[in-house]
């Protein structure tokens, strides 16, 4: 059996965080920090709805893991006044788990399937007319004896998150007349958060300390929350209990984050591209080999900041190594390589 490290610059929700998270979560709209154009949106199309009386219309939201979709359509059941049902695509392996969801919703109600993209192929589809016409199609029986029963629903909003809308299929996702993406924070928005999280945690801090946070973070609220528990801990058991810069810097140290928010593993994949296939580029599944982690992880957990951040590049042959990654790493990049080529240059 393969036991994985726990990172805590991971934008994925982690076992046993779910009651903390949900504590520090955004109540309302005004709570809620960043995506200010998405915000503004959203929040007219739910008072559009709850004064008709009617059901949202389906809503899609897309983007890296740990941005804040979770708490938004918290926030949307909350503005419409409805109960808001949580699941997610892994865990819906039969019609029948789509059947006792849906069947249990009352009017007006949110369901909300995260990972949406994992949907098994028999559930997507029995999800189709749900969306739609909101009904649910039994099949009762077998062969050409077969017959088809149809099961009214009550009106009901669906919000589908996912971090991979690429690997959503066409017909799932024209069935969202409300499709947002969310993006990073800035480094003030996640000062913002960390300081409101740090005050409902009983957390005297100094704001060189919180900035600090923040910048490393990863553009992530999800990550500036988790590094600010750690920090908690430091200040806690190696300070006097308050949230200090020497406090921070001790607390990121320890956990491997480095000045640009790298961790160890953000720099092995760095360096396996530039050491081990030469800048690339390469194949995203070799890379996985030679670090020892999944494919899908990589794109989803590390390759979105790398990039963002000017280290990686996706092209068509594969991943590059750009020249931010060589400095970081203090590499020579292209020429400057002892026999470098043009076929090295970046």
């Amino acid at each position: 059996m393969t036991v994985k490290a726990v990172r805590e610059v991971s934008a994925g929700a982690l076992e046993g965080e779910a009651k903390l998270e949900q504590s520090l979560r955004p109540a309302t709209f005004d709570e809620y920090v960043g995506q200010e154009k998405i915000v503004d949106n959203v929040k007219v199309y739910a008072r559009a709805a709850r004064a008709r009386g009617d059901a949202l219309d389906h809503v899609l939201l897309s983007g890296p893991p740990g941005l804040g979709k979770t708490s938004m359509a918290h926030i949307l059941a909350r503005e419409l006044g409805v109960t808001l049902h949580v699941t997610s695509g892994p865990a819906l392996v039969k019609k029948g788990d789509l059947a006792g969801l849906l069947t249990a919703l009352q009017p007006r109600d949110i369901l909300f399937i995260d990972e949406i993209h994992r949907l098994s192929p028999a559930v997507e589809e029995a999800l189709y007319p749900a969306m739609e016409d909101f009904r649910f199609d039994v099949v009762l029986g077998a062969g050409i004896g077969a017959q088809t029963m149809e099961m009214k629903l009550e009106r009901f909003t669906l919000i589908g998150a996912t971090t991979r809308t690429g690997l959503l299929a066409a017909p799932l996702r024209d069935r969202f007349p409300i499709q947002e993406r969310l993006d990073y924070y800035a480094t003030s928005e996640l000062k913002e958060i960390a300081t409101r999280a740090a005050r409902k945690l009983a957390l005297p801090v100094e704001l060189p300390a919180v900035e600090e946070l923040a910048a490393r973070a990863r553009g992530t609220p999800r990550i500036a929350i988790r590094l600010l528990q750690r920090a908690r801990d430091f200040a806690q058991v190696e300070g006097d209990g308050r949230l200090t810069s020497a406090v921070v810097e001790t607390t990121l140290r320890r956990l491997d984050v480095d000045a640009r928010g790298l961790d160890a593993m953000d720099r092995r994949i760095l360096a396996i591209v530039i050491d081990t296939f030469g800048g690339g580029p390469v194949g995203i599944d070799s890379v996985a080999a030679s670090v020892g982690e999944e494919s899908g992880t990589i794109e989803d957990v590390y390759e979105p900041f790398l990039v963002r951040e000017g280290f990686l590049a996706r092209t068509p042959r594969g991943r590059m190594a750009l020249e931010a990654a060589y400095r970081h790493l203090g590499r020579m990049a292209g020429r400057d390589r002892p026999g470098g080529g043009q076929g090295n240059l970046l």
